[in-house]
């Protein structure tokens, strides 16, 4: 069933890719990129799909049983800026002219010394036959390097200040997934490129791998009451597992206000959380952001002080961000 799967959406990138995206490609002179622009096909369709499913499904479960109105119509609209940007290939497109050339360069040097992919799949004989079941080895791979990217953005300061302008939304929703600095994304893509080279993961099976994640992390961001009960909830990360991670204070303060660390970390399994101890379940839905963000006698700041400025637009976001990483903010 995979596999058709895959075959259709191949059949389908194919066809939008000679009857629109070459021909656009041939009459800006670019013709000597086809091979990128074929795999820049592939994830156009994906975002396509994608946010077709949030506007329908997900956005009808936001309009079901929300947590909270919409209060900041604003601050929603910035978000959606970001899917659009990483969901449509924008960003993807970025990451190929900026670092995709170095980490093939290095990949070609590490064969020169005879070092070769370790293929996961061969681990287990046949399994390279069996879609599901590398699909989701991949899955909880993957997951498991998010887990540990996660804690390393909540555990070393340098990385909280580029990864704090994710928690700074105060109306999440489904489109909040991809609300991040431009920065912490190149470091987080770039080791997940890194991973999937030295695996061998095959580029149907990553973008699988990627598309699924994202739909799941759309899913828990969105402004849902929804839990997925005491057995499913421990197996699949829901909008109320997430939405703790996002809570003024607990989400990224426990060991108490102005700290660093948190609880609910995993992306797709919140096996990892239970195993590390960092899982915390308790049915409450609270606000979210970031305690520095109110004022001062809310906040950590000195009475009447108003709370830290993350930027309303997209570009004054990115720029805070930097300011912050320099010390300046």
């Amino acid at each position: 069933m995979l596999n058709d799967a895959m075959d259709l959406f191949g059949q389908v990138q194919q066809a939008l890719f000679e009857h629109g995206v070459q021909p656009l490609m041939f009459a800006l002179g670019l013709g000597n990129l086809l091979e990128d622009g074929y795999r820049g096909t592939g994830w156009l369709l994906v975002g396509l799909l994608q946010i077709a499913l949030l506007v329908t499904v997900v956005g009808g479960l936001q309009r079901w049983r929300p947590v909270e109105p919409m209060t900041d119509r604003r601050a929603v609209r910035v978000d959606v800026v970001y899917t659009l940007l990483h969901r449509l290939g924008l960003f993807r497109l970025l990451m190929f002219f900026a670092l995709e050339p170095l980490v093939w360069e290095l990949l070609g040097e590490l064969r020169m010394w005879g070092v070769r992919p370790w293929q996961l799949d061969a681990l287990w004989p046949g399994v390279t036959d069996m879609a599901w079941v590398s699909f989701v080895l991949y899955l909880l791979l993957f997951d498991f390097v998010d887990y540990l990217i996660h804690r390393g953005q909540h555990r070393f300061s340098w990385w909280w200040q580029l990864h704090a302008l994710h928690h700074s939304q105060r109306q999440m929703t489904m489109w909040t997934d991809n609300r991040n600095h431009l920065l912490d994304d190149l470091l987080r893509d770039l080791i997940f490129v890194a991973v999937a080279i030295a695996l061998g993961v095959g580029p149907g099976q990553f973008v699988a791998v990627v598309a699924f994640t994202q739909l799941v992390e759309s899913l828990s961001h969105a402004n849902v009451r929804m839990s997925f009960g005491p057995v499913l909830g421990r197996v699949l990360v829901s909008p109320a597992f997430h939405r703790l991670h996002h809570r003024i204070g607990l989400g990224h303060e426990s060991a108490g206000p102005g700290s660093l660390g948190g609880h609910n970390f995993a992306v797709l399994f919140p096996l990892w959380d239970h195993l590390f101890g960092t899982a915390r379940h308790d049915g409450r839905y609270e606000p979210t952001g970031i305690r520095d963000q109110l004022p001062g006698t809310e906040g950590l700041g000195p009475p009447g002080a108003p709370g830290r400025n993350y930027g309303r637009g997209f570009w004054a976001q990115q720029w805070l961000g930097l300011k912050r990483l320099a010390g300046r903010a």
